[in-house]
């Protein structure tokens, strides 16, 4: 507010006001003070112009060293504290030029002016700080309300990005059932590929419209997905998860460790001569990494990178921290923040 392109028009329209209605009340009557109409003006008008100045120039200030997601009242109090401060020092300084300097008052004529003008001068400092807590909490609710729409917009892609390639779950799903109980009794392995594969199937279906899941959760579908990953490639991929219990009730983004695991696939080299290797792991730092070797495909499938940056967005909007991405010439990381809900 205090950096408004109008704030001049607003000073002066504001002197103006105060001083009409001073002119009116017969103010300086009743405190027995001899003024000329064009120094009562400059009066109201030095002290307007100096404590909004003096609000604008300590804002940054106060903004950068108090400001933060849980700080908000704090911030507030501490700047219009200070904003008394400097009210009372423009009031000071504008009576001293004006009574002083331009009148030859001594101190004790220029008293009574001086405590007229502290009291405006605190209830103007007043104004106009309530006037920017009004604004600050607008411009507030207007990110937050920003905030929510894209964290909708980008679930509402996640899930199609989890969903694209179902073909109607719910009718797969139910057929796999049927299709399990077909499967001849002799054959587990067979049997057993379908159980685990509609298991990945009801993960995503019960999953899908969540922001946050239990890292146990996550933990338990990405079991019989990796099922699935090892009867495709065999030696050919290894996944290694080292995760303290005690991090598993913790949250993540849905289907965020599928996610990152189908990249890796999708753009290394996934071969028995050239195993790709995928570590998952707690780092102590509030963070689960997910790493894997660099060995990057000739030809590339076409990826639109909706993925990761679903799950980057998502986290940035839910919890304001950041996933880091790190890539070297022998290994790509993705560091994703553990959420305690707690």
């Amino acid at each position: 507010m205090f950096s408004h392109r109008y704030r001049y028009l607003f000073i002066l329209l504001l002197s103006l006001y105060t001083f009409m209605n001073t002119a009116l009340c017969n103010v300086y009557h009743y405190f027995d003070i001899d003024i000329e109409w064009y120094y009562a003006l400059l009066t109201i008008a030095g002290i307007t112009f100096l404590t909004w100045e003096g609000n604008r120039l300590i804002k940054p200030w106060f903004k950068k060293r108090f400001l933060g997601a849980k700080t908000k009242i704090r911030f507030l109090a501490f700047f219009f504290f200070a904003g008394n401060i400097v009210a009372l020092a423009a009031a000071v300084v504008v009576v001293y030029l004006v009574g002083n300097i331009l009148h030859g008052y001594s101190w004790q004529e220029n008293s009574n002016p001086l405590k007229l003008n502290i009291i405006y001068a605190s209830l103007i400092n007043l104004f106009f700080h309530l006037l920017n807590a009004i604004l600050f909490f607008f411009r507030e609710y207007r990110r937050q309300w920003a905030e929510a729409e894209e964290l909708r917009r980008n679930s509402s892609q996640a899930q199609m990005q989890l969903i694209k390639s179902q073909i109607n779950p719910h009718f797969l799903f139910n057929n796999l059932n049927v299709l399990s109980g077909m499967v001849i009794k002799d054959n587990p392995e067979a049997n057993h590929f379908i159980e685990e594969f509609s298991k990945v199937y009801r993960y995503i279906l019960n999953n899908q419209e969540k922001e946050l899941v239990e890292l146990r959760s996550e933990l338990e579908f990405i079991q019989p997905y990796l099922f699935l990953l090892q009867k495709r490639f065999d030696q050919g991929l290894t996944v290694a998860i080292n995760i303290p219990d005690h991090y598993k009730t913790w949250h993540v983004v849905p289907a965020a460790l599928q996610m990152l695991i189908e990249n890796a696939i999708k753009h290394n080299i996934v071969s028995r001569n050239k195993p790709l290797h995928i570590d998952i792991h707690a780092n102590g730092a509030q963070t689960l990494v997910v790493k894997n070797n660099l060995q990057p495909r000739q030809v590339v499938e076409p990826s639109t990178k909706i993925g990761l940056q679903n799950i980057m967005k998502r986290y940035e909007l839910i919890s304001g921290r950041n996933v880091i991405v790190r890539q070297t010439e022998v290994m790509f990381e993705v560091t994703l923040p553990l959420l305690n809900l707690n």
